[in-house]
């Protein structure tokens, strides 16, 4: 008798050899050795886990990314557009993890070990989008139970903050970061972020024409259009050019600094997944928790 070929598919995939074949796929990737050459994927990695055998610019990942913390046996392999392929190849990592789209091309990579580029955004909802890699990733490592485990626990830690916001009201909250003298990035409604804010009943007050990830570039003098909003701006690293900003008269004269609704927080990567996400929350609660 002919089976078709659907039929046959259909009978593999529903028998005990597929999951031989994926713990064997699994088997092939050694957790000690995966090189993560964006931030993304170290996030990815850390949050199942699993310590990165080498990370890509690990000293503006101090500046930018700040949490989770990264062990010193964590090897620098350059930068995250340009990593040392040399050294890589010296390394020989048994798989290496990237943003799509971001850094070498995928050919080039491959000749030195196999990997596979992991999505940050759909260009609306990349805290979404991080739990659809992190179910991804787990694939690939046979770490599906501790990707179950980190989500639930996830969900529980963004749920027990949202009393503290209760009797916030209605002011809006502005999110910037400083680039230079005279640009900052806002954070608008398809940002990592925003599931949090609707979560707690926070309004975004930047309601511009954000990019693909969730930021747009504006000028500083734009943002004394917000008469009443709180504004948290992220620290990276950069104390001498904060404070020569907010020396200057059009700084001083921000409605939010009059009435002193701006606060300077730490570090939160932007462009991450959930264990930014838990970052924030944590920064948010900090700033504003607990507070009308």
């Amino acid at each position: 008798m002919l089976i078709s070929r659907r039929r046959l598919l259909t009978a593999i995939a529903l028998s005990p050899l597929l999951l031989k074949m994926k713990s064997a796929r699994a088997a092939t990737v050694d957790p000690h050795r995966i090189v993560a050459l964006e931030w993304l994927p170290v996030e990815l990695l850390l949050a199942l886990g699993v310590t990165p055998y080498g990370v890509a610019d690990i000293p503006n990942y101090k500046l930018w990314v700040n949490e989770p913390a990264l062990p010193d046996s964590v090897i620098d392999i350059g930068l995250r557009t340009e990593p040392n392929l040399e050294l890589l190849t010296e390394m020989k990592p048994s798989y290496m993890v990237w943003s799509a789209g971001y850094g070498p091309s995928p050919e080039t990579l491959a000749k030195i070990a196999p990997g596979r580029g992991f999505n940050f955004s759909d260009g609306k909802n990349p805290l979404a989008m991080a739990r659809k890699s992190l179910g991804e990733m787990s694939q690939l490592l046979g770490l599906e139970t501790a990707a179950r485990q980190h989500l639930d626990h996830f969900d529980q830690f963004v749920a027990q903050y949202k009393p503290r916001f209760a009797q916030r009201g209605q002011r809006p909250l502005l999110m910037l970061t400083l680039l230079d003298a005279r640009h900052m990035l806002a954070f608008g409604p398809n940002c990592l972020f925003q599931p949090i804010l609707d979560a707690y009943g926070i309004v975004n007050a930047w309601q511009g024409k954000p990019n693909f990830w969730g930021s747009e570039v504006v000028g500083i003098d734009r943002l004394g259009e917000f008469k009443d909003a709180d504004v948290l701006c992220f620290d990276h690293g950069n104390e001498t050019e904060m404070q020569k900003l907010m020396a200057t008269p059009l700084w001083q004269a921000m409605p939010f600094v009059r009435q002193q609704r701006f606060r300077r927080v730490p570090a939160v990567w932007f462009y991450g997944a959930t264990l930014s996400t838990m970052n924030f929350v944590r920064v948010l609660d900090n700033a504003l928790g607990g507070k009308a």
